[in-house]
């Protein structure tokens, strides 16, 4: 079995490096996929329900899903080969014949009826080297009848006109048919516009080649699944001449992205109707119209920088605008997706620059939008009531350039209201600077609206200003930036021993603090961590041990300086396996468990209890150094019975009776070890 595997992956790692195009690539994977069934076998993935079927490539075998629906496997006969009965596989070359009789085998027999109609036969049964894309007999079947008809009715000139059209006068296999590239047809020179996408899909003016590469005597025959018509406008001129792109239009005009779409390119224009526009509630409409900025990039957010055909995409795939952000383009069935959502009402208009696929939604990114727009679209609703209703409106409305601390949803304890002191820690969440993330560093300091400084803490792990930490993307607005941040801020109001004092489950640790003589040293200016014992944790000790601990200045001073941390650390900058160097002791071991932080198996019961000068964390038991074995371990959770001495001894001889480790003792190997020692 594992050998059959290595000769399978070694056999698609050859066809990926043999490959010469990605289709080539993705045909090869068929065949390899298809070999069991014979020689000349391709694996093909068909959509449930439908005729549509696609060579396939590893990851959408694996999936069997295309554009979310499931597929089945089916197996035909590669390109060029057909079965003999009897006989495995499809061991026989297709017999070359010219092009008229090809379209008959390779399942475009309608367009050899309208060929000979058209009195094209002669011509494709007779000298010359053509390229025929010609359209399968379903994709007439899908014509309207009222071009079908307008073709038919005069079938000398424009169903003749059409046929020419998608034939060129020379032989082009699929590896000559390179992303980007353009023929010229034989109808009055058209061109016809190739696009070789990296998935294997290749199209011609958006149609996907569905049978490539049949040859023929006088030419070559790329089935395609759709009817092509000749395009002569650019995107530009395409959008000028539709009543229901106006609004489009004049925006694109206001924003002076005219010469780009007129340009030469390979564009795809996401282009939201007038009636995606009217969806807008007026004041943002007219803000972004208003702001030159804003509605460059609102527009450029609709630009891919590459031409994408509806029938390229299989399933959802990160795509760079213009705006320098990226859509996720995808699929749903027979439905072609922006960002997940089926709101593509009309796709492929081609350009001879790029393609257009109409959206009844406009897509605002979060460089045109305000502090409360972008919040507004995010899952940070409680946070977002709390700003209003504390009268920042202003703020998150405006253009000051501001970094708002948005705490998610779940970070709130019940329904608050706003307060005097609630309104003043908004405030405080409100940063005076336009901030990314990027731009931190571990001791930076950050002044609120408030007047606060806030202090940046980076760890391996996160990234944190006092005890909140970012939970997600930056969202960089117009003037502003927002971070999700996983908790609401505390800032600190006071040096550690005045959070001590404030805090009644601290009382004897406040006395012990004064009777050890280390009052200044919490009130002093610094970055401590203090793993605070609480009176739970004194109560826990003997009376006796107690006596004699508070007796013992030394003794006190120094069980106190090994719960005090050299460095600060917030709860949010503990993974697994931080280490901690104490001011007297060896290390504290810290990890994390069910989201609760433990320091020497003991869990911190109370975290992030934010000081000028460090931060405290409460603890219910007096920290003692773990034993030498538990040390190496992570510090997560409570620790495991060690097993006696004499357990060990016992395992040890269990072992050495076993025959394994009798075998090695008696081996070669093991003898010359004990001959060189």
């Amino acid at each position: 079995m594992k050998v059959c595997l290595l000769v399978l992956g070694l056999s698609l790692v050859l066809a990926v490096c043999v490959a010469r195009s990605p289709y080539q690539a993705v045909l090869q994977h068929s065949r390899i996929r298809g070999r069991q069934q014979g020689p000349n076998v391709c694996a093909m993935q068909q959509i449930k329900g439908t005729n549509k079927k696609y060579f396939t490539n590893c990851k959408q075998w694996y999936h069997r899903k295309i554009c979310s629906q499931p597929t089945v496997i089916t197996y035909e006969c590669c390109p060029g080969y057909e079965k003999i009965p009897g006989e495995k596989g499809c061991p026989a070359a297709l017999p070359l014949v010219n092009i008229y009789n090809t379209l008959g085998v390779v399942g475009a027999s309608t367009t050899q009826m309208y060929s000979e109609r058209a009195k094209l036969k002669e011509e494709i049964e007779g000298p010359g080297s053509f390229t025929f894309f010609a359209p399968s007999n379903e994709a007439w079947a899908s014509l309207s009848t009222e071009i079908l008809d307008a073709l038919v009715s005069n079938v000398n000139i424009e169903l003749l006109n059409a046929l020419h059209y998608h034939m060129v006068n020379r032989r082009l296999t699929s590896e000559e048919l390179k992303h980007g590239f353009s023929f010229a047809s034989m109808y009055q020179d058209l061109h016809v516009h190739i696009h070789h996408y990296a998935n294997g899909i290749v199209t011609v003016n958006c149609a996907r080649l569905i049978k490539p590469d049949q040859h023929a005597t006088n030419g070559i025959v790329h089935v395609v699944d759709r009817v092509i018509t000749a395009i002569s406008n650019n995107v530009h001129t395409l959008i000028e001449i539709d009543d229901d792109l106006e609004t489009l239009r004049m925006a694109i005009a206001a924003a002076g992205l005219t010469n780009i779409l007129e340009n030469e390119g390979q564009y795809t224009v996401f282009a939201p109707t007038n009636e995606a526009f009217e969806k807008i509630p007026p004041e943002i409409l007219n803000r972004i119209l208003g702001d030159p900025i804003a509605l460059k990039d609102l527009l450029n957010y609709h630009i891919l920088k590459h031409m994408q055909c509806a029938e390229s995409i299989v399933s959802g795939t990160p795509m760079e605008t213009l705006q320098g952000t990226v859509l996720e383009v995808g699929c749903d069935r027979d439905q072609m997706t922006l960002n997940g959502k089926a709101i593509i009402t009309k796709k492929d208009q081609l350009g001879t620059n790029g393609v257009i696929h109409y959206i009844n939604e406009v897509l605002i990114p979060d460089s045109a939008k305000t502090l409360l727009e972008l919040a507004e679209g995010s899952s940070v609703a409680e946070a977002t009531r709390l700003f209003v209703e504390a009268g920042l409106s202003s703020h998150l409305t405006g253009s000051e350039a501001l970094t708002m601390l948005a705490p998610l949803d779940d970070a709130f304890k019940g329904s608050l209201s706003i307060t005097s002191n609630m309104r003043k820690l908004m405030t405080n969440h409100i940063l005076k600077e336009q901030l990314s993330s990027k731009s931190l560093y571990h001791g930076q300091e950050l002044e609120t609206l408030g007047g606060l400084k806030l202090r940046v803490f980076v760890y391996r792990n996160n990234l944190c200003i006092e005890n909140t930490c970012i939970a997600a993307h930056d969202k960089m607005g117009r003037f502003a930036s927002m971070f999700t941040v996983d908790k609401v801020l505390t800032p600190p109001m006071g040096t550690i021993m005045d959070v001590l004092k404030a805090d009644d489950r601290f009382s004897l640790l406040v006395g012990a603090i004064q009777v050890a003589g280390m009052t200044e040293l919490l009130n002093q200016q610094g970055m401590l961590t203090f793993f605070a014992p609480t009176n739970d944790a004194f109560n826990a000790l003997s009376q006796p041990e107690l006596n004699r601990l508070m007796r013992n200045h030394q003794e006190l001073s120094a069980m106190l300086r090994y719960h005090l941390g050299e460095s600060m650390l917030v709860s949010g900058g503990v993974g697994s396996h931080t280490r901690v160097k104490p001011l007297e002791g060896q290390k504290l071991e810290l990890g994390v468990r069910n989201y609760t932080v433990y320091v020497n198996k003991i869990p911190v019961v109370d975290a992030d209890l934010m000081a000028t000068n460090g931060v405290v964390h409460a603890v219910n038991s007096i920290i003692k150094p773990l034993p030498p074995k538990v040390d190496r371990e992570q510090a997560d959770g409570p620790a495991a019975p060690l097993r006696p001495a004499g357990s060990s001894r016992l395992d040890s001889r269990s072992f050495r009776n076993d025959d394994l480790f009798q075998k090695v003792i008696k081996s070669r190997s093991s003898k010359m070890m004990n001959h060189s020692q």
